[in-house]
């Protein structure tokens, strides 16, 4: 179950890379503007004051956030992304941190590059940190005899869950698209008693919490805490660093 208060208690520094990744697509006045996987909205709104003329639509596969998005007055609606179709107005659709959940979305992404209208822009930002020691250290831990059981289905991600610049440009190309594709690792400052397992909680340990009853969660996560204390030590100043690398493609309609 998605959380939205968890989710936005990095809202600051989970928004950047949204921002980036909008700001390389540069049509002017879309009928139809679409995200996809809309969380709790604040983003969604975004899109709005920037195409005010453009019909804003939203999809998010968790009631939570669906209802979050609507109280902001976002035309949000339940559904999950691998069953959207692009429209015939459909300009631009952003997808931002949504894909790596999706199991071979690359054959998902090619389709809708085809289907979008002549001149419509597909935006997708999925983060590239899967290997990272944030993640090692969930996998180590899952990976003991007491929780094998309980999260061999969890959907925890490995460095597979996406590809690299290069992997998605090639998909998108592929697909009709006049592609412009990077990454970027963002270095963000935390603080407070373990920021990033707060971090992680509202994202990849997802599927852990869902896995779990409160008190194997309280166990999980007091074992995963020391591993991130050690791997993103605190500073004399109290800060915690951590890397966050971001995968962005944003592809034309030729």
């Amino acid at each position: 179950m998605w959380d939205p208060q968890q989710y936005l208690a990095f809202g600051d520094h989970r928004s950047r890379p949204f921002f980036d990744l909008v700001a390389r697509v540069t049509t002017a006045e879309p009928r139809v503007v679409v995200d996809l996987g809309c969380g709790p909205g604040h983003l969604t709104a975004v899109l709005a004051r920037r195409w005010p003329g453009a019909i804003v639509r939203a999809l998010d596969s968790s009631p939570e956030m669906v209802a979050a998005a609507q109280e902001r007055g976002i035309d949000a609606t339940l559904g999950a992304v691998q069953e959207w179709r692009p429209s015939a107005q459909a300009d631009v659709v952003v997808c931002n941190a949504v894909l790596h959940w999706v199991p071979g979305h690359s054959g998902l992404l090619a389709e809708w590059m085809r289907q979008l209208p002549a001149g419509a822009f597909l935006a997708v930002q999925v983060p590239g940190n899967f290997d990272a020691a944030s993640h090692r250290a969930i996998r180590q831990v899952a990976a003991r005899e007491e929780w094998r059981d309980s999260l061999e289905r969890a959907g925890i991600l490995d460095p597979g869950a996406v590809l690299d610049p290069a992997g998605y440009a090639d998909v998108l190309a592929a697909a009709g698209g006049a592609v412009d594709a990077w990454e970027t690792t963002y270095l963000q400052r935390l603080t407070g008693d373990d920021p990033v397992l707060e971090w992680v909680t509202g994202t990849a340990l997802r599927p852990v919490r869902d896995a779990l009853d409160d008190a194997q969660w309280r166990e999980f996560t007091a074992q995963l805490a020391p591993l991130l204390r050690s791997a993103y030590p605190r500073r004399p100043d109290g800060a915690t660093w951590l890397p966050f690398r971001r995968v962005f493609a944003v592809a034309r309609k030729r």
